[in-house]
């Protein structure tokens, strides 16, 4: 049962082929079995997944189920507020904290009966695209563990791809999610900005955080966003909207007719630079959409290009401004510095973060804190918001024309560990295709579009939408996906190497 979608395990919940308990304590051996070699975890609650798990059985006993994923385990990325459960945002400054309360969309999910299997590794503070910037150590690609899994949420992603979970958590403040499905043949979704409670969730930039589902099908993902997305009166920035229907927009969708359907291919996220193998699954998916009756016309967005600039001033800055809250006095690491007897709150603040943060942390403090500082701010910050504005203005441009614009996910494949780690600015060129939906506030979906010819890794094929109307990207993603599902005569995960050494 761990190989099947969410949907599917659901489904045998109902029928009473399995149990929660059955099925949770599977998911715990898998993870058990190969995790050592992943790391997608850095924390596992067998306990509190298994006692969450029998009291879903007990409530299908009684007729009176939570919601339709009631049973099914998930696994929820280390930067959302757990109560009882450590929350390191994968950081040392955190190390051992353990919250008092519940994110808004684990409350949520404990409510709709998931047993939440552990906290999954990411980046620090979500500030990397690999998660070889976690502070206890790299996650691994289960399709080459000599490759990063995506990041900043590599960790949810490679747990789903792993088998060791058939749903996970995760955020997208500049392609954390979607970059991460990409690389490792998984569908993640980042959804309109305030369309999911941000409420729990240890903020890097607020102007741009978002979570999201990361599962196997775009139906599961439908399934999941639908549970924890919705109004919350406790997140300023939430959306006092109704969410469209997700689920049937995905299940119209897998029937294949994307007749009326406008798709614009966006000119500056393609062409020289990109890896040819990616490039040729994104052209053999837009023939498939082509011939469900999908009408593709090319779109240009010519303030894309300045997309990467404009998101690494603004999010530094916001970055810069959040975590000065780390400040050695009301909770995480305390580091006492070395030689001084009476030591004052700013020795023990600067030792503190000295040893507490990462490089890739201490790197966007200082670039942030620069871009703030008085003389630069309107240089800088000011511009880049500015900039922000333009973009935003080529998404409504482009929205008049199109129903969807699509692109290539990230650049390359996922790329080998380390080989990127001393280098961020090609670091950063992985989030090219991903960081504009963020500085608009709009949603988008990364389905996976095959494997590329040169090296035989997944690549991913991406779906924006206007904001509010995520159900399109349900409908185009998953039409695409049963395209190429029967395409390849199964899911893209069943051609992935078995990490257990099982038949």
């Amino acid at each position: 049962m761990t190989r099947e979608t969410a949907a599917a395990m659901a489904a045998a919940l109902a029928d009473g082929t399995t149990t929660s308990v059955a099925l949770t304590q599977a998911h715990l051996d898998r993870i058990a079995a190969v995790d050592g070699a992943v790391h997608a975890f850095l924390h596992v609650d067998a306990e509190g997944a298994l006692a969450a798990a029998a009291r879903s059985d007990e409530r299908r006993a009684e007729g009176a189920v939570a919601s339709p994923l009631d049973g099914v385990p998930i696994a929820v990325k280390d930067v959302l507020a757990t109560e009882g459960l450590p929350t390191t945002c994968g950081s040392r400054i955190l190390e051992g904290w353990i919250p008092p309360y519940d994110a808004t969309v684990v409350t949520r999910l404990r409510a709709a009966g998931l047993p939440i299997l552990g906290k999954t590794n990411m980046d620090e503070f979500a500030m990397g695209s690999s998660t070889e910037h976690s502070a206890y150590g790299p996650t691994h690609n289960p399709w080459d563990l000599d490759r990063i899994p995506g990041g900043s949420g590599g960790g949810s992603a490679a747990a789903v791809a792993a088998f060791e979970a058939p749903l996970a958590l995760g955020t997208d403040t500049g392609g954390s999610i979607r970059q991460p499905g990409a690389v490792t043949g998984t569908v993640g979704v980042k959804p309109t900005y305030g369309g999911v409670s941000r409420y729990g969730l240890v903020a890097m930039a607020n102007s741009l955080d978002q979570v999201g589902p990361v599962t196997r099908t775009v139906l599961d993902s439908a399934l999941l966003h639908e549970l924890i997305g919705g109004h919350d009166p406790r997140d300023s920035t939430s959306v006092d909207a109704p969410l469209p229907d997700l689920v049937g927009a995905a299940r119209r969708g897998a029937e294949g007719d994307m007749s009326g359907v406008r798709i614009g291919v966006i000119t500056e996220l393609g062409g020289d630079g990109w890896q040819p193998g990616v490039m040729a699954r994104f052209q053999e998916s837009l023939d498939l959409l082509v011939a469900a009756g999908a009408e593709v016309v090319e779109v240009s967005c010519p303030s894309f290009v300045h997309a990467l600039a404009t998101y690494y001033l603004i999010m530094p800055c916001e970055a810069s401004s959040n975590l000065a809250k780390f400040d050695a006095m009301r909770y995480g690491l305390r580091v006492l510095p070395e030689g001084v007897d009476s030591p004052s709150a700013e020795d023990v603040m600067r030792a503190t973060r000295d040893a507490g943060f990462g490089d890739e942390v201490k790197r966007r403090i200082i670039l942030g804190t620069y871009a703030l500082s008085s003389g630069y701010y309107d240089a800088y910050y000011g511009k880049a918001q500015k900039v922000r504005t333009l973009i935003q203005r080529d998404f409504d441009a482009a929205f008049g024309k199109v129903d969807v614009l699509v692109s290539p996910t990230a650049p390359t494949t996922a790329f080998r560990l380390g080989e990127k780690l001393d280098d961020p600015l090609a670091m950063y060129l992985n989030d090219l295709a991903t960081i504009p939906a963020n500085l608009a506030g709009v949603p988008g979906i990364s389905v996976p579009s095959g494997l590329a010819d040169e090296d035989g890794l997944p690549a991913g094929f991406q779906v924006l939408a206007p904001a509010l109307a995520d159900d399109r990207l349900y409908r185009v993603g998953a039409a695409l996906e049963a395209g190429l599902t029967e395409k390849w005569g199964g899911p893209l995960l069943a051609q992935a190497p078995d990490l257990s050494g099982e038949s």
